[in-house]
């Protein structure tokens, strides 16, 4: 049943239902785990700033190398992106979501919606991630297994 979930949910909708979640765990009252934050404007800014770098390069480099920025089908990919951002992570769309969750969690102030931000990469690894490797090593073979053995998943 669960792999009926594999490549289904866009990557933006699980942000989305994440950062709904987050909000939802805050709301209920969680005071009792609050988290003061120095400087969290700065914090936040620093997080959006990554982001905004991950995921705008990591967009950039797929239409400069002309492939599909399409999450739910690896399988258009058209060649393997190792260039630009993607030589520090196979992942670069998937740490700006995941940074973007981290200011919300931030922004709330809220140990809980931080650790069930942790979940995100949990779910992402498991649905998005893992499925389109095995659909990408099927394809590229060789150069996909060597870009994976240089390149770590998340950062």
């Amino acid at each position: 049943m669960l792999k009926e979930l594999e490549l289904k949910v866009p990557p933006v909708v699980v942000f989305v239902i994440f950062s709904v979640a987050m909000y939802g765990i805050h709301a209920v009252d969680s005071t009792w785990l609050f988290l003061y934050v120095p400087l969290k404007e700065v914090w936040i800014g620093l997080l959006v700033l990554v982001s905004g770098y991950f995921g705008v390069s990591g967009v950039r480099e797929f239409h400069r190398l002309s492939t599909t920025v399409d999450p739910t089908r690896p399988y258009k990919a058209s060649k393997v992106v190792d260039s630009g951002v993607f030589a520090v992570t196979r992942n670069p769309m998937y740490v700006a979501l995941y940074c973007l969750l981290l200011a919300w969690g931030v922004y709330l102030e809220d140990v809980l919606g931080l650790l069930v931000s942790l979940l995100f990469i949990v779910y992402m690894t498991r649905f998005q991630i893992k499925p389109e490797e095995r659909i990408l090593e099927e394809k590229f073979g060789t150069g996909y297994r060597d870009y994976k053995a240089k390149v770590r998943r998340w950062i």
